[in-house]
């Protein structure tokens, strides 16, 4: 592989109104960093059963290169409720495959090609997934990009987790109401939102910090500059993998040379797009892409 970006952790399938479809943020990523140019990898386990089976061909169908292991523990799947802006309720199944992602030579020569990876919260809810990533981020080179999107879902996370995985990463990607629940659990006094960013920021040495805010725009912050995108007005299908696809266009554009400016402005757009369309998984235009 060349180029290679990781999403390590859950893989599932979204059960939503109309259908199953491909979804876990970190297979979200990769699919979505593979649009950029970049060699995107799913890292995660699925079950010996049928939905398993069927998932491994949906991310070949949509060429994302992964290495799945297969365990004795049920594929995982999530059921997905959406409310009238298209906001995602989730339902989150325990005791699946993701939840029991073995560490393998395999895995440890993938850290160590890896140029960036992108881990969350939720694959850690289980001691398994979480001492398989992180023995991943122990493998990786000094110059892998690590990134740490929180994805706080549920009561699946825990202050030790959050912290830990803060200390680990380069990167913090984190949504508004995450972002006051972390500020609570940190002991982070009154301040705003962009305060709190700014102190954990300063706190954990970060290089960049990416607050999310839904229709009120995004940021992000540096220790020099900061940068802040209004979210533009699209006929939203659902929000689910925007965030995801957020991540991956901006950091496939900082990994191209862009600057912060322009590598948000991307995220923006592509997470827009996103939006507008059914699922995590949409295939972007060329015009986002670059491609």
């Amino acid at each position: 592989m060349k180029d290679i970006v990781v999403g390590i952790g859950e893989i599932l399938w979204d059960m939503l109104p109309e259908g199953k479809k491909l979804g876990g943020a970190p297979a979200n990523f990769a699919y979505h960093v593979s649009q950029f140019g970049f060699d995107g990898c799913a890292v995660s386990a699925v079950g010996d059963d049928a939905l398993g089976l069927e998932m491994i061909d949906a991310l070949s169908g949509k060429n994302v290169k992964h290495h799945i292991e297969k365990v004795s523990f049920p594929t995982g799947t999530v059921k997905i409720g959406l409310d009238n802006l298209g906001v995602p309720r989730y339902d989150i199944k325990e005791g699946v495959a993701w939840d029991n992602i073995p560490y393998t030579g395999d895995i440890e020569s993938i850290a160590k090609q890896a140029k960036a990876v992108c881990f969350g919260s939720l694959a850690q809810r289980n001691g398994i997934s979480r001492a398989t990533i992180n023995r991943f981020l122990d493998a990786v080179g000094k110059e892998c990009l690590v990134v740490f999107d929180a994805n706080l879902r549920q009561e699946y996370y825990s202050k030790k987790i959050l912290e830990d995985s803060i200390k680990r990463c380069d990167i913090l990607k984190i949504n508004d109401a995450e972002i006051e629940t972390v500020g609570k659990m940190f002991g982070i006094g009154d301040v705003d939102m962009q305060d709190k960013c700014r102190l954990i920021l300063e706190r954990y040495d970060l290089k960049m910090l990416i607050l999310t805010c839904g229709v009120n725009g995004s940021y992000v912050f540096t220790r020099d500059k900061d940068s802040f995108q209004p979210t533009p007005k699209v006929d939203v299908a659902d929000t689910v993998g925007a965030g995801d696809s957020f991540t991956a266009a901006y950091i496939s554009s900082i990994l191209k040379g862009h600057t912060i400016e322009e590598a948000h402005k991307i995220a923006v757009a592509t997470s827009a797009y996103v939006c507008s369309q059914s699922g995590a998984m949409p295939q972007l235009p060329p015009a986002l892409t670059g491609r």
